[in-house]
């Protein structure tokens, strides 16, 4: 094909890619850094190295780094990871009261809805599907879970390599793998705690808007960092006024599944404040200029220290509730009377 359709079509997609950011680099390292700060001292030292520490803060940008590939199948399954749009999965019909926590049962709700109920649901622009996710609302809470599931995992063996005779090499290496996962993972929950990762006005407001608010399509990459960057950066010390130490949270005999529930609500609390930052905006209390443009700073410090709360205490909870490998420990057990 000619030079000149893939430079279209490679356009096309890094338009449609704004929906993917929530916070920039700066942001998103300041999210885990705080998490890690905030952490028991019971929590395994290992991740909090001056090495791992880097590791973790770097990797917090990473699943933006994914999106900045043109290559559609990775797109296809990152893009609706970030976000969870409330008002759109309504018009399916999802009961938020009552989600499944397994992803590929909510997309078959998704897709029977779409049949049952065309003329409810949001249409899909086949022009701009590229990457074939706009019949999607986000996928952001079964991200979390998932990735809360797989740091779970990781210190379930982690504790059998150490407990039942992993040899030194074995140890390091699950724990560079929890190291990867609580870094990546950081980046999702930053998301959450975004408001416009909420909701469908997460790119200026859309349809009816008898309050006025911005239609900009510039709100989104503002919020995520044009307003830090216009009042000098991310100040931590604001941005932790509040922030508690990590807690052990309340599940059900440790079961992943109950964890959904936390991650909705704190999802659903976000997006009650999407309001609110659109009024903050339209009351020129975000520019960043002057006295006035720098209010809403406290309402923006807020956010990451509430993304770090979140993530300090799924990072915590996932060390607490993980169970010794029960299968590791058994293969661990036959070689070492093996002699091996």
């Amino acid at each position: 094909m000619p030079r000149s359709y893939w430079c279209l079509l490679i356009g096309l997609l890094l338009v449609g890619s704004e929906r993917a950011v929530a916070w920039d680099y700066s942001g998103h390292r300041v999210v885990n850094l705080m998490a890690l700060d905030n952490l028991p001292s019971d929590f395994p030292s290992f991740a909090k190295t001056p090495a791992s520490r880097e590791r973790i803060a770097f990797l917090a940008g990473e699943a933006d780094r994914w999106r900045n590939t043109p290559d559609l199948p990775l797109r296809h399954v990152n893009g609706p990871d970030h976000f969870f749009d409330i008002e759109d999965s309504k018009s399916y019909g999802v009961d938020l009261d009552h989600l499944t926590a397994f992803r590929y049962v909510f997309v078959e709700q998704l897709t029977r809805a779409r049949i049952e109920r065309p003329d409810k649901v949001p249409p899909v622009d086949k022009t701009k599907n590229f990457d074939r996710t706009r019949q999607f609302v986000g996928f952001l809470p079964w991200t979390i879970l998932e990735y809360y599931g797989k740091l779970k995992s990781g210190f379930s063996y982690l504790k059998a390599y150490q407990n039942g005779g992993g040899t030194p090499e074995e140890i390091r290496q699950a724990q560079m793998n929890i190291v990867y996962i609580m870094g990546v993972m950081g980046h999702f929950c930053g998301d959450a705690a975004q408001p416009l990762h909420t909701t469908k006005h997460y790119n200026g407001w859309v349809g009816d808007n008898p309050n006025e608010y911005t239609t900009s399509r510039k709100i989104h990459s503002w919020i995520d960092g044009g307003f830090f960057r216009e009042i000098g950066g991310i100040n931590q010390a604001q941005a932790s006024q509040g922030v508690r130490k990590a807690r052990h949270l309340n599940t059900i005999r440790g079961r992943t599944d109950y964890i959904l529930p936390v991650i909705m609500k704190f999802i659903r609390e976000q997006h009650e404040l999407v309001e609110p930052l659109y009024r903050l905006e339209k009351e020129g209390k975000l520019t960043g200029k002057s006295a006035k443009g720098k209010q809403g700073s406290p309402f923006m410090h807020g956010q990451i220290g509430k993304a770090s709360g979140f993530l300090g205490d799924l990072w915590y909870t996932a060390y607490k509730n993980a169970p010794e490998d029960r299968y590791l420990l058994g293969v661990l057990a036959k070689r070492k009377l093996n002699g091996n």
